[in-house]
């Protein structure tokens, strides 16, 4: 978990994304891109391929193979350790398959601490592709107060959602630096 926290503090600011709101009782983040992609390959491949381009450095074994989301109501955004064991990230609460998925919960650390959140993943057909939008309403209490973790959680957001963009666009969520 300090793993997990420690590469959310240090992760860069993405162009694009936005904290809408934020108050020491929780937080607002928006991120969203344009993939060169129809919606419904989007969507599979967000949910049926996360553990193909989720950052292993934002899991808890380091290895994102072991990622899955169970797309279906009470479903499981889930991380097997293999033996029956395993960690429950996010839960799916809301489905339209190729245009929503809702998770609630805390991700990563958010997770240990006395906060729930909303995150909707939205999948909008365009003419030249899909917009895609990660929000993420985060709430509740945390001892130091939850405004000064909003940017470092809206960046693993904002990465993930890039990540995402170049796994559907090239077959791999690696940048080409």
């Amino acid at each position: 978990m300090r793993r997990l926290l420690l590469s959310i503090v240090l992760f860069a600011p993405p162009a694009g994304a936005e904290i809408t709101d934020v108050a020491p009782n929780g937080f607002t983040s928006v991120n969203e891109l344009t993939i060169r992609a129809e919606a419904l390959p989007v969507w599979r491949a967000a949910t049926r391929d996360v553990g193909s381009w989720w950052d292993p450095g934002h899991t808890l074994s380091g290895d994102a193979s072991r990622l899955s989301i169970d797309a279906t109501p009470m479903g499981c955004f889930c991380e097997s350790f293999g033996d029956d064991a395993g960690f429950v990230h996010l839960t799916v609460t809301g489905v339209s398959p190729g245009s929503l998925l809702r998770l609630t919960g805390g991700l990563g650390p958010l997770g240990v601490m006395g906060v729930n959140g909303n995150m909707t993943w939205e999948f909008e057909r365009l003419t030249d592709g899909t917009r895609v939008r990660f929000t993420y309403v985060v709430g509740g209490y945390a001892k130091d107060g939850l405004d000064g973790i909003a940017q470092p959680v809206d960046n693993v957001i904002g990465e993930a959602l890039r990540r995402l963009a170049r796994y559907v666009e090239t077959g791999s969520p690696e940048r080409d630096d």
